[in-house]
């Protein structure tokens, strides 16, 4: 039996009583373990080995929850600075007791974000609370980090953690999880019958080299077999996202409707952002961990002022004879606080005031698809970043039916004909009312956008003399509706399934 160099090497160096890795089988070969790899997959088809495939996994602290397994987790600091402050008898302000926890930079958003989903309190209107019942020492995630300290790389089944507490450290990026495929070799008993008879190594060749065809060796090797049986391997061209296609069929859809499109940035001020919305400086979605704010610059130096002051009375005293405003406190440098925006709703408060292309006159419809960015809980409908469909039409006399006529017409363009509205509060609209579609797939009502009139105190500032009614709408949740998707992190993001998005088909 005739077979080439590397596939002698490794039945020589395999074995037919215990099982072989290829990385063994490639130290004791001297050949890199690809060589190797392949070689054993041709013997296997030759029957002349058996191939037995595993996954292991290791894990292994990060830096990130190595530094906490030395000190705490944020959390649990934050717990234990509330303590001392006596927030297990009264309400204390948020801000003292993370001065006295000693927690900076990100290190307070991740504390803030895991208090209350570990039961150590409660985190509302800027005070905490601190449930004296609460018990550090118990804390499943803690107690896994101290486990894993000084460990290194650790084999899974190793490790006396749970699956659920394991998955919460790798979505915290506190661990890391390794997966290696192993394949361990085994020779068959014709590969011993083989042996023992005596194999010979084949002088053949693989590949036509330009070597070979220069020189003329081409005529007297022998080249090896090609087996036209065996699979091809895959390759996965590149492809435009679905979220993409998907947009851009959304766009053409709203320009058919007689919109155009509208532009801006990504990071903007606060004025723009919220209080050109009629949104008061202390509304909850103003805070630190609902938005991500810029550390350079941290504010915005050019702010039209006019409308500065226009904005800034209509907080404090209200608009027309009836308007009474906040009586809460207005801030200018607050104002000028630059963040990623959390909605494109400021993309409508700069092209309404005139500041992004000069004055719009009435009628005009308006529309943009762009990413915003909101410092919410990861979950199947939430994401730290996501498009939304911005919108708005501006025309003397507009109503309640004319923008749920809109939207019957907009979905119907993508197959979905049972819209539900329900009423809502806005600050910035009146009246105000959410979208819900029906999913696909388990039945179950879909929050998939936000609507209604904006209010006179937001449009007035603006110099706005007519009605404007506008939405916000979900990209992602009109993706779940249309192709049956039950969590969004499978279409976009790090956790994102392939497959899924190569198989599923694009509907137009």
């Amino acid at each position: 039996m005739q077979l080439p160099e590397s596939q002698v090497a490794v039945l020589e160096a395999a074995s037919a009583d215990e099982a072989t890795s290829v990385d063994a089988l490639a130290e004791a070969t001297d050949l890199p373990p690809e060589t190797v790899t392949g070689a054993v997959f041709e013997l296997e088809d030759e029957g002349l080995v058996a191939v037995d495939e595993r996954v292991d996994e290791t894990i292994a602290l990060t830096d990130e929850g190595r530094e906490y397994a030395a000190e705490a987790l944020p959390e649990v600091r934050l717990y234990e600075a509330a303590l001392e402050a006596g927030a297990d008898t009264d309400p204390v302000q948020m801000g003292q007791v993370i001065g006295a926890s000693g927690l900076e930079g990100p290190q307070v958003d991740i504390a803030l974000s895991n208090y209350a989903r570990k039961g150590y309190g409660t985190i509302d209107s800027g005070e905490i609370t601190a449930d004296s019942d609460a018990d550090p020492d118990a804390d499943a995630e803690a107690n896994a980090l101290a486990t894993l300290k000084g460990t290194g790389e650790t084999p899974r089944d190793a490790v006396d953690v749970d699956a659920d507490t394991l998955e919460q450290l790798d979505r915290r990026g506190l661990v890391g999880i390794s997966e290696t495929t192993v394949r361990e070799v085994t020779l068959t008993e014709r590969a011993v019958t083989e042996l023992m008879a005596g194999i010979e190594t084949a002088e053949t060749v693989g590949q036509v080299t330009p070597e070979l065809l220069t020189s003329g060796e081409w005529e007297d090797v022998e080249f090896a077999d090609y087996n036209v049986e065996a699979d091809a391997e895959q390759f996965e061209g590149g492809n435009v996202h679905i979220l993409r296609q998907t947009a851009e069929r959304v766009k053409d859809v709203l320009v058919g409707m007689g919109f155009q499109e509208m532009e801006g940035p990504h990071v903007d001020a606060d004025f723009w952002i919220n209080d050109c919305l009629f949104m008061p400086q202390d509304h909850p979605a103003r805070t630190h961990w609902d938005r991500f704010a810029l550390e350079e610059p941290t504010h915005i130096d050019d702010l039209p002022e006019d409308l500065v002051d226009r904005v800034e009375r209509a907080h404090k005293e209200g608009v027309g004879e009836d308007g009474e405003g906040y009586h809460s406190p207005w801030d200018e440098d607050f104002a000028r606080a630059l963040a990623l925006r959390g909605h494109t709703t400021s993309l409508s408060t700069r092209y309404l005031s005139g500041e992004q292309i000069g004055e719009i006159e009435p009628p005009a419809r308006f529309f943009s698809v762009e990413k915003v960015y909101r410092n919410d809980t990861l979950d199947p409908t939430h994401l730290l970043e996501f498009f939304q469909i911005e919108g708005w039409v501006m025309a003397e006399d507009l109503s309640v039916r004319d923008l749920m006529g809109t939207f019957e017409e907009f979905y119907a363009q993508f197959g979905i004909e049972d819209i539900q509205f329900k009423p809502h509060y806005n600050p910035y609209t009146e009246p105000s009312f959410e979208l819900f579609g029906t999913h696909p797939t388990t039945g179950e009502l879909v929050e998939i956008g936000n609507s209604g009139i904006f209010r006179e105190e937001m449009l007035e500032p603006l110099g706005v003399e007519c009605d404007v009614m506008a939405w916000g709408l979900a990209l992602e949740r009109l993706l779940m509706l249309m192709y049956g998707f039950e969590d969004i992190r499978d279409i976009h993001g790090t956790l994102c399934d392939l497959e899924l998005l190569r198989n599923t088909e694009v509907t137009y």
